[in-house]
């Protein structure tokens, strides 16, 4: 049997239109069953639930993506409007989390930072996942995790996806015990930081993303980051387990599927 995957964070929104198209077309030639795409801002919403309309592998989530500057309130309540409006198509709520690397960024130039409203918007984000029953999915590294760990504590949300998760080994111990996800992209294939988080974290809560367009290193060098690249993730990941690769791309397939609710 055919191994598929399931692409469980990119940005397909935000691809040159041109490319969008091509990825679909590809799709089914790379095994590819789902894309779950996420959200940076209002308008990336507006976009992603346009492409999932026209092709229904596309599973769009919405949110505000905090590695950039804070929206005003109008924009903020516009979102939240908008993600109560389509309730019924929306997959997740995300991207949202914490500015980790805007921070580290602005503190190195000597620059004050204020990192509470983001928590605040993040624990709103948090308590509409809670209201609704959706996924949420998180970009929270390092010590931010743990902020993000007791938000979710705080509002009992059990499905929460830490997309590239980065962080301490207590961290993961405590997002592992509270059953949350995290996924791998491709530069598990070079990256030893990655490789040592995949040979801890529970088989049962791993699975395959790109955060494409961003761009990799190693064998991905130079190239467009593609959803079929989820499937050198499988590979890398059943290597570093030790599984059969067709048993290794099942499990992370069907951890997708469960998570994010897919038919």
């Amino acid at each position: 049997m055919r191994s598929a995957y399931i692409d469980t964070h990119i940005h397909l929104d935000t691809y040159p239109e041109t490319e969008q198209h091509r990825i679909l077309e590809e799709l089914e030639a790379c095994g590819v069953k789902s894309l779950i795409s996420v959200s940076m801002h209002l308008e990336s919403s507006r976009r992603n639930r346009a492409l999932s309309l026209l092709d229904s592998r596309v599973k769009p989530a919405f949110g505000f993506h905090p590695e950039q500057p804070l929206p005003g309130e109008e924009e903020v309540e516009a979102l939240f409007a908008f993600m109560e409006a389509h309730l019924d198509i929306m997959a997740a709520v995300g991207e949202v989390g914490l500015p980790y690397y805007s921070r580290l960024e602005a503190q190195s130039q000597g620059q004050s930072w204020d990192n509470l409203p983001y928590q605040k918007l993040l624990e709103r984000f948090i308590s509409f996942a809670a209201k609704h029953g959706k996924p949420i999915i998180l970009h929270a590294v390092y010590e931010d995790a743990d902020i993000a760990c007791d938000l979710l504590e705080q509002y009992d949300v059990r499905a929460a996806h830490f997309h590239w998760f980065k962080g301490s080994p207590e961290t993961v111990k405590r997002m592992a015990d509270c059953g949350y996800y995290i996924s791998f992209t491709p530069d598990l294939l070079y990256e030893e930081e990655m490789m040592d988080l995949a040979a801890k974290y529970p088989m049962l809560q791993v699975m395959t993303e790109t955060d494409g367009p961003w761009p990799f290193e190693g064998p991905f060098q130079g190239r467009t980051t593609h959803p079929g690249m989820t499937s050198d993730v499988a590979h890398a990941w059943a290597r570093i387990r030790g599984l059969d690769p067709d048993k290794a791309h099942s499990i992370l397939y069907d951890n997708a599927r469960r998570f994010y609710r897919l038919d």
